[in-house]
């Protein structure tokens, strides 16, 4: 069987694809690309937003138009909650975000059927207690590996859909994260993202409820040599004791640190278990510790109530605490969720209008952050070629970094920082050290 994926959303959907495409390939399937002719289309779903909805539906209707025969699966966060929406497009295998191998079973078993009914692994996800330990690994082609160590939420933020998409929190034991991050090392990845729903209540659910620094400090222990790169962070997470793993060189210092909304007002109507005195405690400590970090974040605009002067305060937060780099969405009505049925809410042209305000900060806050590393050096490992005959990687802070040269696919080398460009920083290539 020919088989293809195409991942939406958050870096564990993107883990969890290249799981069951190591999977399929070891039960003798071959990988294609999305836009080829293949047997089988597989679509990992997002519903974060409506937008990633209607790009799955859109994705689904390109899969049947380029191959009508093929089988056509969908798994995730939409098929989970929102299964009859894509009963109507004609999926042959409808599957949520539960058993992962049992999904590829019925893809097996729909492919040697075809024309055969519809097969549905649709739980309850809010039922499920059991952590899927998948292979952990890459995307084809990625010279950075994924570690997924934490599965669900329990925060029902009040606008978020995900707790009832990915069920409640459930946690990889730290034994079983290290042997995982051993055979990422052996199989040569350098770095390593440890990844998950809501990754700060990692170790809630196991026994002697450990603390999420303690798994940090097990795994940059393990593999002194492998960078170790953390995916969205609870501002909560952030205490004395994760400030204390600034011993560990290789926890690459880039914090990405939920934030939402920079009114406090705001928060408290999204439920959020923080505020922004709490958001501003943590960003100081990770300062303190990891000098010259890179503070990353999400925000959401327009939420329901929000009028100009809470999201005035927004921007005000966002020039104080000065990130380095953010994602701004508009808020998106989730049926299901208590916002949807919240009052005062914000027309989509002026939430829109909001975004395009505070993405132009956020752009000048990005620029301000790479301006300051031009004349440092940084050790940069490389991923692709891009234009112009640049070979472009990440530094430890996750800016991409841009210099001309070679293949360096793979290699981890020192660049010293020269200039800011559209897509990141350029700098000139280091020579080895003897």
């Amino acid at each position: 069987m020919i088989f293809t994926f195409y991942t939406l959303g958050c870096k564990v959907n993107q883990y969890e694809t290249q799981a069951m495409e190591q999977e399929l390939i070891r039960r003798g399937h071959r990988l294609a690309a999305f836009d080829t002719v293949c047997d089988c289309y597989v679509v990992n779903s997002c519903t974060v937003t409506a937008v990633s909805d209607k790009k799955t539906r859109a994705v689904l209707r390109q899969a049947r138009r380029r191959n009508p025969q093929a089988v056509i699966g969908v798994c995730g966060c939409y098929a989970q909650t929102q299964p009859e929406a894509l009963r109507e497009l004609g999926v042959d295998v409808l599957s949520g975000t539960g058993d992962r191998m049992a999904f590829l079973d019925a893809l097996e078993r729909a492919a040697l059927q075809p024309g055969g009914p519809r097969i549905e692994l649709l739980g309850q996800a809010r039922q499920n207690h059991h952590f899927e330990q998948l292979p952990a690994g890459g995307l084809e082609g990625r010279t950075r590996a994924m570690l997924k160590v934490q599965d669900g939420c329990d925060n029902f933020c009040t606008y978020c859909i995900i707790p009832y998409a990915r069920g409640p929190v459930r946690s990889l034991p730290a034994e079983s994260a290290v042997a995982q991050l051993h055979r990422l090392a052996e199989a040569g990845y350098r770095e390593c993202v440890v990844t998950g729903i809501e990754v700060a209540s990692w170790g809630k659910d196991l026994e002697g409820r450990p603390a999420l620094p303690a798994l940090l400090d097990a795994l940059c222990r393990a593999e002194p040599a492998m960078r170790i790169r953390l995916g969205s962070l609870e501002p909560r997470v952030v205490d004395e004791a994760f400030a204390a793993l600034a011993a560990h060189p290789n926890l690459c210092p880039q914090f990405h640190l939920s934030l939402q909304s920079g009114c406090d007002a705001t928060l408290r109507r999204m439920n959020r278990h923080y505020d922004t005195a709490r958001y501003e405690q943590s960003v100081r400590l990770l300062r303190a510790a990891f000098p010259g970090c890179a503070i990353t974040t999400d925000l959401i605009t327009g939420f329901p109530g929000e009028t100009e002067d809470e999201f005035a305060q927004t921007l005000d937060f966002m020039r104080r605490i000065r990130f380095a780099a953010m994602h701004i969405f508009p808020y998106s009505v989730r049926s299901g969720t208590r916002a949807a049925q919240m009052p005062d809410q914000v027309p989509v042209p002026e939430r829109e209008a909001r975004a395009a305000r505070a993405a132009a900060l956020a752009a000048e806050l990005t620029a301000a952050y790479r301006g300051a590393m031009v004349g440092q050096t940084a050790p940069v490992l490389f991923e692709q070629p891009g234009a112009g005959g640049l070979f472009w990687g990440h530094a430890p802070n996750y800016v991409p970094v841009g210099v001309a040269g070679q293949d360096l696919h793979g290699r981890l080398r020192q660049v010293e920082i020269t200039a800011v460009t559209e897509g990141g920083v350029t700098g000139r290539l280091l020579p080895d050290k003897p």
